[in-house]
């Protein structure tokens, strides 16, 4: 399987403008920019999405942990916060922190935890995280 996201960006770091799309349509041209990444402004964020993503991806992970264990959760909440810090003379994503809390009868913590662990290791996004990246760029016009 293969999708995409893509970005389209206009005028220099500060005074520009960006939207952000999906192939899905689940965002459409949203804004992003400057002000919503470093001052809390309006629309949203490289960091704010990829929170949402792996808060996705882990929780769908552990709902096909948890089935093989034959466990269906009544209800997953997962936050991921995602840390953009300052390095050097730029800036860097320096920590993922999950929060799950969930609702599911017949386990104990200490196999909600295992589970919850084995869900992290093998979720998509946390092996991205640690992934190599390829590029191709060509300069146009």
């Amino acid at each position: 399987m293969k999708t995409q996201g893509s970005a389209v960006w206009q005028g220099g770091l500060k005074d520009g403008k960006g939207a952000i799309s999906t192939k899905s349509g689940a965002l459409a041209s949203y804004p992003y920019g400057f002000a919503a990444r470093f001052e809390c402004k309006s629309g949203t964020n490289p960091e704010e999405l990829i929170g949402a993503a792996h808060a996705g991806c882990f929780t769908m992970a552990l709902s096909l942990i948890l089935g093989e264990a034959h466990l269906t959760a009544d209800q997953m909440e997962t936050t991921a916060e995602v840390t953009l810090d300052k390095e050097g003379d730029g800036y860097a994503i320096t920590a993922v922190h999950l929060t799950l809390t969930a609702k599911i009868p017949g386990i104990d913590q200490a196999q909600f935890e295992e589970l919850a662990g084995q869900a992290k290791a093998g979720c998509p996004v946390s092996k991205l995280l640690k992934a190599h990246i390829t590029m191709d760029a060509q300069l146009v016009g």
